[in-house]
């Protein structure tokens, strides 16, 4: 089963192992003609083929596409909208398997969790899609001699940029509801994955979705997502990534005043009290810092133990995490993937020497897990103080920190220590305990007694570094969408005279 998987992603991308990968513009295949740059098989560290940085011309040929497309587009009454992104999303079910598939190929993820990626995004655009009827929607705000009432109309042109970890379900998570909204978009996916966006916008037009309402070109971030974010014709950003590329993003927006949206980074707590379910907390544990590879913005990579059960938890920790099986992503047996490029493999890997430098203990894992492929072996730091390294930058990594605590005010305290904000989770069987740490965390979402788990209507995002903005539910039409208040008299209103005579 694991080579017929491998079958049918190598089959997907095999036109772009005769020719490079270029780009999808105004409805149409542009093989591009800037310079290469290859994608590799994290599993195995082979070449899968070769990318096109788009050249100035082409991101423009992008946008202009996507400008040209937008007054149409904007227009489109809500219930059209509904059932173009509905088709979308059927397509999307049709063909999950391969967008799995070639999730595995190139990102590293494994099957085990791609498996139902590719169905998340297509829940995605039905989500959305329901909404775009009444994106447009606004407030009735009655005062004494007016009536204010609130419209919403679609920003314009958007760029979105998304990431290498999960981008099939980011890029759906991101284009879906700017699509929802009336807004048209050019999408840059990540150079290390760019392949399942070539599927998606495909599926998109096979849908029946106008020509330039959605293109994709691929590149670079320093060339291509620089001319992008510099774009005077794009009226705003929704990235996904590090915090520094976000912070580069702002400045290079900054001439043309766009609007951003940035999910980025996160080095999340995971707080076990003594007096939670030990059990359901050891697995929620493992599960959010070791799935995906431990390559996820919302990774439990800190875990904060209350020392009066310290050392059993940490034991049992251990046992586990020396149990996760590494290998082949797709394997369905597979729990651990490769990470997803050279250079990342030895980011990760240099956190090791770091570790023990300051102090900590390398419990399991701390090395590449060896052979073919970006392969790293699940590791624990245990014995770690909050003022290391290791407990401080995100590594993005199947790593996980374990810091020791005393009480609810030393645990809030190590976990707000960070520069970062975007989640936490809290497992206590206190109710007025959770409330009152979920109140004082500086985080932009917690989860109590729960790994992280989506609803669709509430808002995604954090906050410090982590992040400007908020997903989900009426969040994002905020984003892509502008508010206009028109007050109406609703009588004689008074006004007061000038320039006449009293």
């Amino acid at each position: 089963m694991p080579s017929t998987r491998r079958d049918l992603a190598l089959g997907a991308t095999a036109p772009f192992r005769d020719r490079p990968l270029g780009h999808y513009i105004d409805g149409q295949s542009v093989d591009g003609t800037g310079s290469l740059f290859p994608v590799f098989d994290p599993s195995t560290g082979e070449s899968l083929g070769e990318a096109r940085d788009a050249t100035e011309g082409e991101l423009d040929q992008a946008v202009a596409a996507a400008t040209s497309a937008f007054d149409q587009w904007s227009r489109t009454p809500g219930n059209e909208r509904k059932a173009l992104l509905h088709k979308v999303a059927d397509l999307i079910e049709a063909r999950a398997e391969e967008i799995a598939a070639v999730e595995c190929l190139d990102a590293g993820q494994t099957w085990r969790f791609m498996s139902k990626a590719a169905l998340r995004g297509a829940e995605n655009f039905r989500f959305f899609a329901d909404r775009a009827p009444g994106a447009a929607d606004g407030q009735a705000l009655p005062t004494a001699g007016h009536l204010n009432y609130t419209t919403r109309s679609p920003i314009g042109p958007v760029a979105v940029i998304t990431p290498w970890n999960t981008p099939f379900m980011l890029s759906t998570w991101k284009i879906a509801p700017a699509l929802a909204a009336g807004c048209t978009v050019v999408h840059k996916p990540a150079e290390w994955s760019p392949y399942s966006a070539r599927l998606l916008v495909e599926i998109a037009h096979e849908a029946g979705l106008p020509a330039g309402v959605f293109n994709a070109v691929n590149g670079l971030g320093e060339t291509t997502g620089r001319r992008l974010t510099e774009h005077p014709d794009i009226k705003a950003v929704a990235f996904v990534g590090e915090s520094k590329t976000g912070s580069a993003i702002m400045r290079q927006g900054s001439e043309t005043l766009k609007r951003v949206h940035f999910e980025l980074g996160g080095k999340n707590p995971v707080i076990v009290f003594d007096d939670a379910d030990l059990d359901r907390a050891l697995d929620a544990v493992v599960f959010m810092i070791y799935s995906l590879n431990g390559q996820r913005c919302t990774s439990s990579s800190r875990v904060l133990v209350q020392r009066s059960i310290h050392d059993t938890f940490i034991a049992k920790l251990i046992e586990r995490v020396k149990q996760l099986k590494v290998g082949d992503p797709f394997d369905a047996a597979t729990e651990v993937g490769p990470l997803i490029h050279q250079r990342h493999l030895e980011k990760v890997s240099s956190y090791a020497a770091v570790a023990s430098g300051e102090g900590a203990t390398v419990a399991v894992g701390g090395a590449p897990a060896g052979g073919q492929g970006y392969f790293y072996a699940p590791t624990l730091y245990t014995g770690a103080d909050i003022s290391m390294r290791i407990a401080q930058e995100e590594i993005f990594g199947p790593v996980l920190t374990a810091i020791v605590f005393d009480d609810e005010e030393d645990a809030i305290a190590k976990a707000n220590a960070v520069d970062y904000g975007l989640a936490g989770y809290v497992w206590t069987r206190d109710l007025g305990r959770a409330l009152r740490v979920s109140d004082r965390l500086e985080a932009g979402m917690i989860w109590v007694n729960s790994e992280n788990v989506r609803h669709l209507p509430t808002p995604f995002g954090g906050v410090k570094a982590s992040g400007i903005g908020r997903d989900g539910g009426d969040w994002s039409f905020d984003f892509y969408m502008e508010t206009k208040n028109v007050a109406l008299a609703t009588g004689d209103h008074k006004i007061m005279r000038l320039g006449v005579a009293q």
